[in-house]
């Protein structure tokens, strides 16, 4: 694959891969459609064992036209094949895309941008289509490492700096349940930096109702606390910036209960909780309700 042309940036892209099939073949195509084409495609396996898959891969690998170098390792999970495929790159800025989801066209164009204009950052990625089982566009807000305590703040699939992924260790290969991404943007930002985010929907993001997303929300709090653990210095350098922005989710969300309950009878309150703003929201539903125009 040629070099970009005049000063545009030289980028490897990461493409990981577990047993998915025609799909890693779409990711591949993707990345080849960008309008900033990255110098290399490499192509992580992470231990497939489905023939159907591993035939997928050979195919790849033998099309010297697509400029994808395939690497097969023994299964370590997602994040040992970032790391993999990272640590391969030989290029300065470095895209992550796991192999069921896609790149828009100008996913590597606008995000790079983000990084030349930006120095401060330390990775960049975007909103998402999220299709499959939901059809949405979802807008992660990016941000600082405070932006990152009370929730993950960026996808998966983002352009990162090489050297700010060596600095802080790279993905933790530890992590299988996962939170992956969440704990490496928490590592990647403990001693500054942010991650910007392009306020266009340029990932095509899968959801399954089996997908590992998914899987590992049954877990979450389990999952939030050892993340605290890990990260324990910068949750108790923020603990009250925490603090507030999951009072502030709490708070959100309540309203929206609040509004769908007032506004239809037949919905009922249910047990009404102390101490958290429960029993002043039933109160506010109850003048609410009554304040409605009868037939």
């Amino acid at each position: 694959m040629a070099r970009p042309a005049g000063g545009a940036p030289s980028i490897t892209a990461v493409v990981t891969a577990f047993d998915q099939g025609e799909l890693v073949a779409d990711a591949v195509a993707s990345v080849r459609r960008q309008t900033l084409r990255p110098v290399e495609i490499l192509v992580v396996d992470d231990g497939s064992t489905d023939d159907a898959s591993l035939a997928v891969l050979d195919r790849l690998a033998a099309d010297r036209g697509l400029g994808c170098r395939v690497l097969h390792r023994p299964n370590g999970g997602v994040s040992a094949a970032r790391n993999t495929g990272i640590a391969a790159a030989g290029t300065a800025l470095v895209a992550v895309l796991d192999g069921d989801d896609a790149f828009a066209p100008t996913f590597l164009e606008r995000t790079a941008a983000l990084l030349d204009e930006q120095p401060e950052l330390r990775a960049a990625s975007s909103w998402l289509h999220a299709h499959g089982a939901i059809d949405a566009v979802v807008r992660p807000a990016g941000g600082t490492a405070v932006h990152f305590l009370h929730r993950n703040a960026a996808p998966a699939a983002v352009l990162l700096r090489r050297d700010a992924w060596a600095a802080c260790g790279g993905y933790d290969e530890s992590m299988r349940s996962g939170f992956e991404d969440w704990d490496f943007f928490l590592a990647l930002l403990a001693d500054g930096g942010a991650i910007g985010i392009v306020p266009e929907p340029l990932i095509e993001y899968r959801t399954a109702p089996a997908s590992s997303n998914l899987r590992s929300m049954a877990g979450r709090l389990d999952r939030y606390g050892e993340l605290i653990d890990r990260h324990r210095p910068l949750f108790e350098r923020h603990l009250r910036e925490a603090l507030l922005a999951l009072e502030a989710r709490a708070i959100a969300a309540d309203g929206r209960w609040e509004d769908l309950v007032a506004a239809d009878p037949a919905l009922e309150v249910g047990e009404v909780s102390y101490g958290d703003g429960g029993m002043a929201a039933a109160v506010r539903i109850a003048t609410r309700r009554a304040a409605r125009p009868t037939d």
